[in-house]
């Protein structure tokens, strides 16, 4: 099974991600866990370029496209292999984020997104979405407590950085595209205390496998 995490900063999904991985490899489950960018070897040397605020601006496009180059790479020397290996797949971040971000939010069109995603992972797409949903002015509030205690590039400084309205467009993006895909999609109400955030994973997870079987 193939498992996306998405949703704004500060949403906590990371932290979701990480409980819901002990919790199934304590069940004798195999999970590999990965993330975009910086799921393989190439996305590591683009990750800082992408979410470093101090590397300078990007470009819309050469956002996109460093995005999309991450992705062709990882999906085929990471994600691919490890379901081809019968293993549940967890992945911080994927396809929805770059419509969500570089679509909804940046305004790029959202058909040539599309493609452009569907070229990057010949067509691989998630069995289910987990989407961390909450307020935009809590996940800031959040993300800056997590920049001030981390202080390294693996936060997202530089979408950290942008506006508020910035933010609000890509949340609504992310409930526009559950909204689409209800079959996918799992809304988590990621303002609830850590502990009912990883039930409500657990429980999407549990009638998401039965529903395969």
């Amino acid at each position: 099974m193939f498992v996306t995490f998405e949703g704004i900063e500060g949403s906590g999904k990371s932290t979701a991600l990480n409980a819901l991985t002990g919790a199934l490899r304590a069940g004798g489950e195999r999970v590999f866990v990965t993330r975009e960018p910086g799921g393989c070897d190439l996305g590591l040397a683009l990750r800082a370029l992408l979410l470093d605020a101090r590397k300078g601006p990007l470009a819309p496009r050469a956002e996109l496209f460093l995005f999309l180059a991450d992705r062709a790479q990882h999906v085929a020397h990471a994600i691919r292999p490890a379901l081809e290996a019968g293993e549940v797949v967890f992945c911080d971040r994927f396809t929805d984020s770059t419509l969500a971000y570089q679509g909804y939010a940046r305004g790029i069109d959202m058909a040539e997104l599309r493609r452009l995603n569907a070229m990057a992972t010949e067509n691989l797409a998630p069995d289910l979405t987990l989407l961390f949903d909450l307020p935009v002015e809590t996940g800031l509030a959040r993300a800056a407590h997590r920049n001030r205690v981390e202080g390294t590039i693996e936060s997202e400084g530089r979408f950290d950085a942008e506006k508020t309205a910035f933010h609000q467009k890509v949340r609504d993006g992310y409930l526009r595209l559950a909204a689409g895909e209800p079959a996918r999609f799992v809304i988590i109400d990621a303002s609830a205390p850590a502990d009912a955030v990883v039930r409500q994973c657990r429980m999407a997870l549990a009638e998401r496998a039965g529903r395969r079987a």
